[in-house]
């Protein structure tokens, strides 16, 4: 009797630990769903395809990729904005504006090769005068073409698709995909990597981006990080092409964090990452889901800071202005047809 109720009382125990592993189990796949739906319905994106059609520069032709291999491995061309675009507590404490009147405060054309083993970053300096083309508007109708206008009014007069149509018509080159994140966003992501290391060369002293930084090296958190990408002022001339050498350290500065960070073995270092870029996050409809944004990712597998080299789109003061620029020709256009190949 007693053996029969030491085995009952082990079966007894072996169901219950059974069942709460079931339970464990059937948690944790409730909150992975969760997750996913929550990460997911972060992300904010716009139709830009449909908005332009089919009048844009030809995609370039590139060789399909290997059948053995998961990922895409073809050339691509990314417009990526910075902009204070979206309303919020958050953004308006961080220098942001509302949706009205939103600015783009950085703009970057990413190409990758064919392989996807090394990048190129062009920053657009957004005080260059451009011919920006008639675009369609949030609200119905279309903007005239303007010549003379400064770049970032494409994006503050008609949002992601004036945009990406004024970056197409400038370079005649095709905007695969377009990602733009939002200044809270930024933030918060470079918070959740842990912060980011950057050294200046200059002492930076900005009461409008409130950052207050002697020259040398620096471990910095999200509001900083977003100062230092957003300093002009405190620059020596107060220039924008300063302001864009230390967004392009930032950025190889960020890959190298990336890559320092083994978000794999950290899940909860992982969401809060995640979490950080698709709160903060606008796409076009090719990248509006977490699923397409793992497969982009996952491509870019291979790449490090070291195989990205960073630009600036050349230029030169405008003849009739002495605070604005125009591309300087032929090097803007030969550095644009290097990624039309």
């Amino acid at each position: 009797m007693t053996a029969r109720g030491g085995r009952g009382g082990r079966s007894k125990g072996l169901k219950a630990a059974g069942l709460a592993l079931v339970g464990a189990l059937l948690l944790g796949a409730a909150a992975a769903g969760w997750a996913y739906w929550h990460l997911n319905g972060n992300i904010r994106s716009v139709d830009i395809n449909g908005a332009l059609g089919d009048d844009r520069p030809a995609r370039p032709v590139t060789a399909p990729s290997p059948s053995a291999s998961p990922v895409p491995t073809g050339t691509l061309n990314v417009l990526v904005l910075g902009s204070d675009s979206r309303g919020g507590e958050e953004n308006q404490e961080l220098g942001g504006g509302d949706s009205e009147g939103a600015r783009s405060d950085t703009a970057m054309v990413v190409h990758l090769d064919a392989g996807r083993t090394t990048a190129t970053v062009v920053s657009i300096p957004r005080d260059t005068l451009v011919t920006r083309p008639s675009c369609p508007l949030p609200s119905g109708g279309e903007a005239r073409e303007a010549s003379g206008a400064m770049f970032n009014t494409a994006y503050a007069l008609g949002g992601p698709v004036c945009a990406v149509k004024t970056v197409e018509s400038m370079t005649g080159v095709r905007m695969d995909h377009y990602i733009e994140i939002d200044f809270s966003g930024f933030a918060k992501l470079v918070d959740a990597l842990g912060g980011v290391t950057v050294t200046t060369d200059v002492d930076i002293d900005d009461d409008k981006s409130h950052l207050h930084l002697d020259a040398g090296t620096h471990h910095l958190d999200g509001t900083e990080a977003l100062g230092l990408a957003r300093t002009r002022y405190g620059l020596d001339g107060g220039s924008d092409l300063a302001r864009i050498e230390l967004q392009q350290k930032l950025v190889k500065a960020l890959l190298e964090q990336i890559s320092a960070t083994d978000l794999l073995t950290d899940p909860a270092r992982l969401y809060q990452v995640t979490d950080a870029v698709t709160g903060g996050l606008t796409t076009d409809t090719g990248l509006d889901s977490l699923g397409e944004l793992m497969s982009l990712g996952r491509s870019l597998g291979g790449l490090t800071a070291d195989d990205v080299r960073t630009v600036t789109m050349p230029v030169v003061p405008a003849p009739w202005d002495a605070n604005r620029v125009v591309a300087e020709q032929p090097d803007a256009a030969d550095l644009w047809e290097s990624l039309r190949r």
